[in-house]
């Protein structure tokens, strides 16, 4: 494969503004943005705090969107509220459900883009894999999103709203009287895996799963979320100050020259520069372990030297090693690794002392495996001005 020119971030973040009305979308504003918002639109600001903890709980632990169910607010400031604002979430335009179970949903944001959430049922825990950005900047070349072009981010209302749409479409939210499920419910688990480079997108990423972590709201522990980034070196510090959840780094090789082809972001932070920076966060976010994912790729990666060289480079640093088998899809450059061959690695691994579990496969009939995921309708980049105009908004 020839160089690819090297990566550049050219996104396009914008603030929700809905067509036709200057209302403002109160999902994924933080209690601050919410607090200072509500100040803004006439709330005196001794009641403000008082305003954002009912809001809150309505909106993210009760699942209400209309004001009107807000029982413990007076009429006349439900009717203020629904005038200024409303509760929005992104439109499932499509469902689809494996014979697994796996649930893909294709859900459209504004200015029509799309973007992909899967939802995995697996015993005893639930697990959302989400999207940060329509497309993605990196051009990975074992992944399907990576042939989409990167559109833009999307914003933490479009983030937090894909686990609120899960959440509705299992019947995930509390009955009208009763408290909140536990962690045994089915959305348990939330995975920054879906399109995009969450990194590229951190303040959106963060905002969203804080909200997502809010104990009166939607209340996952941290130690639920996993943030999975190709190595985005400066902010993985950040992620551990700012969001404190569990970290998976793609790193799909052992050598510079494989890991360039394969995540092209190896090209500006290289192995050694990733794994100086990862030594570090498990102490820095308070986290028991790193995640390596590693595709499988029959003749590229796969073979015992890979194995072993793998073992070495992480030594040191608390982790697991993630074996995914490539999960094939149209025009894809690549094939699986043979089962033996993935088990052989993965006991190399193993009895280095390391867990190497060997990912099993979910939902391909789907196309909603890991590293298939693409929107069908995003085809090309668009200008910034077609962004924005498409989505009625203002940048």
């Amino acid at each position: 494969m020839t160089a690819s020119a090297p990566i550049t971030q050219d996104v396009v973040t914008i603030a929700r503004k809905l067509p036709e009305t200057d209302r403002i979308n109160l999902v994924g504003l933080t209690r601050t943005q919410l607090r200072d918002t509500l100040i803004a639109h006439g709330t005196p600001e001794k009641k403000a705090k008082m305003r954002v903890d009912q809001l809150w709980q309505w909106i993210y632990q009760k699942g209400v969107r209309n004001f009107d169910e807000m029982t413990n607010l007076s009429k006349v400031y439900r009717a203020e509220l629904a005038e200024a604002f409303v509760i929005e979430l992104p439109e499932i335009v499509s469902k689809q459900v494996s014979e697994d179970g796996t649930r893909k949903y294709l859900l459209r944001i504004a200015g029509g883009h799309e973007v992909e959430t899967v939802y995995i049922p697996e015993e005893g825990r639930g697990t959302l894999c989400i999207s940060s950005q329509v497309g993605c900047t990196l051009t990975c070349s074992f992944c399907h999103t990576g042939t989409q072009k990167l559109v833009r981010n999307l914003t933490a209302g479009e983030i937090v709203g894909q686990v609120m749409l899960a959440r509705d479409d299992l019947g995930e939210w509390p009955e009208p009287g009763r408290a909140p499920k536990d962690e045994s419910r089915l959305v348990s688990n939330v995975v920054l895996m879906g399109m995009g480079e969450p990194l590229y997108n951190f303040e959106a990423v963060r905002d969203a799963m804080n909200i997502v972590k809010d104990d009166e709201g939607i209340s996952l522990s941290r130690k639920r979320i996993t943030l999975s980034t190709s190595g985005v070196v400066p902010e993985i510090a950040r992620t551990a100050g700012e969001i404190g959840c569990l970290l998976a780094i793609s790193f799909h090789a052992t050598t510079d020259e494989v890991r360039d082809t394969l995540v092209p972001i190896n090209k500006k932070w290289n192995i050694e520069t990733l794994l100086n920076t990862l030594r570090e966060y498990p102490r820095l976010s308070n986290s028991e372990r790193i995640t390596f994912e590693y595709v499988m790729l029959k003749g590229i990666n796969d073979s015992n030297a890979d194995a072993r060289r793998l073992v070495k480079l992480i030594a040191g640093i608390p982790a697991k090693i993630n074996l995914i088998p490539f999960n094939e899809w149209p025009g894809a450059p690549y094939e699986r690794s043979d089962w033996e061959r993935i088990e052989s690695f993965a006991d190399i691994i193993y009895k280095a002392g390391y867990a190497s579990p060997i990912r099993t496969p979910r939902g391909e009939d789907i196309m909603a495996a890991c590293g298939q995921l693409k929107s069908a309708t995003e085809r090309a980049r668009k200008s910034r001005a077609q962004i924005a105009a498409e989505a009625g908004l203002e940048s």
